[in-house]
């Protein structure tokens, strides 16, 4: 299981706090690949809001004694005081990202985004994109430089904002149809990245063109469906470097590359440093 979290000033207790409009209490990821699962019960919810975003796999939640599994590609927001019932499960190959917040005028600022009262489960796009403003709050928060409460706030209204264009461009370009073989393609993706994959064979078997399918899977996700598959590959990658079980030939093969060389090449291409550098760089 990999975690990796930050909290504001050090504690795991969730607050309500109105001094400023918006404040960041917490962030962090989950990946379960060795723990069998990992539930979460809050009967009587937080005292803050919680947005989680389910990066890849699939999670349980419960709303009113009811599951509903969500899958990759969809947040989840929690308001104050609401009842919070949730499990991972390590088959699923569940990742998450979340964040906690709170504040004075948390309720407006999220209406103003589309983030409106009955949004409560909401499919976001399954890009890279979130990932990246995630880890980036959690290093912010980890690190606590200079005016870090506010780049924490930054960083939050970018996803928001990012919410909002997606829902307006939803709304204006895709239809129902577009939307649901965009997502079951991410879903492919997300559990087939590191087989050899190939674009126009999995265009063919679900019987539409290869150019509609990078079309709208880059409209949908900011990607193209091999940028987007290199893309987990190489975060997978990261994610195993941290882990010093495997070494980089080990890890190429998880990801999906026989050949350890050239795996190293498009690592350093993608982050700038080898594989082994990489490794290095998080244990200085």
């Amino acid at each position: 299981m990999y975690i990796n979290n930050a909290y504001l000033n050090n504690t795991t207790l969730d607050i309500k706090d109105k001094s400023k409009p918006l404040i960041v209490t917490s962030c962090g990821t989950y990946r379960l690949y060795t723990k069998p699962k990992l539930p979460t019960w809050r009967p009587r919810g937080r005292l803050d809001y919680q947005l989680l975003y389910i990066a890849s796999g699939k999670a349980h939640f419960h709303f009113d004694e009811k599951e509903q599994v969500v899958t990759a590609g969809h947040m989840v927001l929690y308001r104050p005081k609401e009842p919070q019932k949730y499990i991972y499960y390590g088959d699923d190959q569940t990742e998450v990202y979340w964040v906690h917040f709170t504040g004075g005028n948390v309720k407006n600022i999220l209406r103003s985004y589309g983030l409106t009262d009955d949004k409560r489960v909401f499919y976001c796009g399954s890009g890279l994109d979130y990932q990246n403003i995630f880890r980036t709050m959690i290093n912010e928060l980890q690190m606590c430089k200079e005016n870090y409460a506010e780049m924490l706030e930054m960083y939050l209204r970018q996803i928001f904002i990012m919410l909002k264009r997606y829902f307006a461009n939803t709304l204006e370009t895709h239809n129902t149809h577009i939307v649901e073989e965009i997502d079951k393609a991410t879903i492919y993706f997300n559990e087939h990245y590191s087989e050899d994959i190939s674009i126009d064979e999995y265009a063919q078997n679900n019987h539409f063109s290869v150019s509609w399918f990078i079309r709208h899977f880059k409209q949908c996700t900011g990607s193209t469906p091999m940028q987007y598959i290199l893309s987990k590959r190489i975060y997978n990658a990261e994610i195993l470097l941290h882990d010093s079980t495997y070494n980089v030939t080990e890890i190429a093969e998880i990801v999906g590359y026989d050949n350890p060389l050239y795996f190293s090449r498009i690592f350093k291409k993608v982050k700038g440093l080898s594989p082994s550098e990489y490794r290095k760089s998080i244990n200085v």
